[in-house]
């Protein structure tokens, strides 16, 4: 039992002392993918009008790569993306994020620069993400933000606040200033934005979700934003089953739609996704079936050339981490 316990110290000394060294890690991404519409032919231009995987051939999506250098107490992460993913999220500077954090105790966390947002279900990274096209809700709110803001830690509850410039800007040209606040219960999260309707004005969102069984997991997502009496509104579910170690299979179904103050009935969509999701080491295939159907509006064309309010499209989309 004395052995035991030696070398359970020793064991505690030695992680102990390589905590305390200073760590250098290299992480990232690299993304690529075939889409093919089903109910137009490819050389009309048609896309579902989200960020990201909107080119029908083979097409690239972004390189990214993150290194982040841990003192223990302090550190700093560079995150660079190249390519077009990359391009339509960050807006100049190949910077995704770049910010310096203090973890002032074990519960509190001070970050400064720019991060991604902490608004809704997905990210920038298709790593991140099951589906590998995006919502709409994930569109049109915010990508990333710059500035300063805390991390707290409670227990089961976690509290974050910010100020920040308006969304999506490095260079602040408003003169005005973003307020940020995330509260979080057992997975579940609460966050707001308010920037005075200087770039996004108010947005609530709600995300989450629930393992409903050991292999069974649903998502939830919703949003509303406002800014000069006009804005848009979003529910999602993202049911996903897991089949075995290499194979899931999952859904979002999401409604979204614009809202202001007159008594016009405003344009809305029901976007139905199917992505299966195959992992090969660090390598996942994703197929992928969307099927977007607009209220109101005919934004696309269908096979004969006229206007249309659905669009369908097969994507097959390879992701690789490291």
């Amino acid at each position: 039992m004395k052995k035991i316990f030696t070398l359970i110290l020793a064991s505690s000394s030695l992680i102990a002392f390589a905590q305390d060294e200073p760590t250098l890690s290299i992480s990232g991404t690299v993304d690529g993918y075939y889409q093919t519409n089903i109910t137009s032919s490819d050389d009309v231009g048609d896309s579902f009008g989200t960020s990201f995987a909107d080119e029908t051939g083979f097409a690239l999506g972004m390189a990214n790569m993150v290194a982040s250098y841990d003192m223990g107490s302090t550190g700093v992460v560079a995150d660079m993306v190249f390519g077009p993913r990359g391009d339509a999220a960050v807006g100049g500077y190949n910077l995704n994020q770049l910010y310096a954090y203090w973890n002032v105790t074990d519960g509190t966390t001070l970050t400064m620069g720019r991060f991604n947002t902490y608004l809704g279900y997905e990210v920038i990274s298709p790593a991140g993400n099951f589906n590998y096209s995006t919502s709409y809700m994930f569109s049109n709110g915010p990508f990333s933000m710059v500035g300063l803001k805390g991390d707290f830690s409670l227990g089961e509850t976690s509290l974050m606040l910010a100020v920040m410039n308006p969304t999506d800007v490095n260079n602040n040209t408003t003169g005005g200033y973003a307020l940020g606040a995330q509260v979080g219960y057992a997975g579940q999260f609460l966050n707001l934005y308010y920037d005075n309707d200087e770039v996004l004005g108010f947005e609530v969102d709600y995300t989450g979700g629930f393992d409903l069984a050991d292999d069974f997991f649903l998502g939830i997502n919703a949003a509303y934003q406002e800014s000069n009496d006009a804005g848009f509104y979003g529910v999602a579910l993202y049911p996903q089953l897991t089949t075995s170690d290499s194979f899931s299979v999952g859904l979002r179904g999401e409604l979204f739609g614009f809202h202001d103050d007159s008594d016009e009935d405003l344009p809305s969509v029901l976007s139905t996704t199917l992505t299966g999701s195959y992992t090969v080491e660090n390598l996942t295939i994703k197929p992928e079936i969307r099927l977007d159907s607009w209220t109101d509006d005919e934004p696309y064309f269908d096979n004969d050339g006229l206007a249309s309010d659905s669009l369908a499209a097969f994507t097959l989309a390879a992701i690789y981490s490291f």
